[in-house]
């Protein structure tokens, strides 16, 4: 008997560019096998071909704990996440800063 084929999703998203990758694959894949299967790099020509391969994974908004071992269902969406451009603790007190240099003016 033949193994089941599912069918799943893989996004990634850049601030202006955003690709969802329709994907059948085989019963048993991971997340990080399927993000692998949609061939990102060809698609972001401009991001290291490692931000795919080890970057962080969810699944519908959900991070996923290790990619390398979590199996897929029929219908998820493998969401890639890029990484932060500045940690958000770090932005916060910047903004809190501003703000408080601006109340003194």
């Amino acid at each position: 008997m033949a193994a089941e084929a599912l069918t799943v999703e893989v996004a990634f998203a850049l601030p202006s560019k955003q690709r969802i990758v329709a994907l059948r694959v085989p019963d048993g894949t991971t997340a990080r096998q399927a993000v692998a299967l949609a061939d990102l790099p060809t698609l972001f020509p401009n991001v290291p071909g490692d931000t795919f391969s080890q970057a962080p994974l969810g699944i519908f908004g959900k991070a996923i704990r290790n990619p390398d071992t979590q199996l897929l269902r029929d219908g998820d969406r493998v969401e890639v996440y890029r990484p932060l451009a500045i940690d958000p603790k770090a932005a916060r007190l910047e903004r809190a800063k501003r703000q408080a240099s601006d109340q003194e003016q």
